[in-house]
């Protein structure tokens, strides 16, 4: 049987959509429906029910489900042992899908997988951007190996979250701003907070979430003017501009706080985001994947 019929019918599985597996796999369409039809005829069962809001596991295909999560998983120890048997000298090889938010992938992630190059030459690492719901979700399905996600709590079931740092944050702004004029002891409050314009990172980054619950309950009356982008580079350019305040990782505005470009607003202190290291609890740690996990807190502030 043809494992790639298996991981297509687990993600579609997994995402509930025929579209939305299409997307996490790089395929049209078409070629999911086709592959899930060629399994059920092969196995002589009808693994979904087709809703117009979209697909539901049958009983048999829950119990599919299962055996084929087992087979992938086995795939995927074989695929390592033949690796580590290649005339390798030893050495861990393999391939690691990892996956996290834009914060870390811009400010953290280079570094390490850098350094887990020159020490492990044989491992490749695929690296991807995700916000922490589409992160959990490929972890189910399969498609990550690994995931990085900025929550304080992260409690998902079958992914296991291991806290492996913190992320200091910081409130920044341009040094004309009039935010940054105030003096250090008499600094911004909650309430003179939410009545300035900021430019945030996008829906799903958990500390600017909780940064704006924050804003407003402190606003009275008009809600603070909120702009939220996908690109931390817009967020950051908008801030340097002096057209309003951000909340970003410290790591991520290092060097333009250095420069000169950016300064700290004299204001509330927000405590660090935790850095939680997630992986599906059933499924089979790699070689690869334990060296990167070791590599990885080397790369975070202690």
């Amino acid at each position: 049987m043809d494992t790639r019929l298996l991981r297509t019918f687990t993600t579609v599985a997994r995402t509930g959509s025929l579209t939305g597996a299409a997307e996490r796999l790089h395929l049209v369409q078409s070629t999911v429906t086709a592959q899930v039809q060629t399994l059920e005829k092969e196995l002589g069962l009808s693994l979904f029910d087709r809703l117009p809001r979209g697909v539901v596991l049958t009983s048999a295909g829950r119990e599919v489900l299962e055996q084929a999560e087992a087979v992938l998983e086995a795939e995927s120890r074989l695929r390592a042992v033949a690796a580590s048997a290649g005339g390798t000298g030893g050495q861990v090889t393999g391939r690691v899908v990892l996956a996290a938010g834009e914060t870390l992938v811009s400010a953290r992630l280079p570094g390490a997988v850098a350094a887990l190059r020159r020490s492990h030459p044989g491992i490749e690492v695929d690296l991807r951007t995700m916000g922490t719901a589409d992160a959990v979700a490929a972890l189910r399905t399969g498609e990550l190996d690994l995931a990085l996600l900025l929550e304080d709590e992260a409690s998902f079931g079958d992914v296991a979250c291991t806290p492996l740092a913190r992320e200091p944050l910081v409130l920044v702004c341009a040094p004309e701003h009039p935010a940054a004029r105030r003096a250090p002891d008499a600094p911004i409050d909650w309430a003179e907070l939410a009545r300035e314009d900021y430019f945030l990172h996008e829906q799903g980054c958990s500390y600017s979430d909780l940064f704006i619950e924050r804003l407003l309950t402190a606003a009275e009356g008009t809600p603070p003017r909120i702009t939220r982008f996908g690109s931390l580079e817009v967020a950051r350019s908008c801030v340097a501009a002096g057209l309003g305040l951000s909340l970003l990782a410290r790591a991520n505005v290092a060097d333009a706080l250095a420069a000169g470009r950016l300064t700290q607003v004299p204001g509330p202190r927000f405590p660090d985001v935790t850095v939680q290291l997630a992986r599906h609890r059933r499924r089979w740690l790699s070689p690869a994947a334990a060296a990167l996990t070791t590599e990885l807190p080397h790369h975070f502030p202690h």
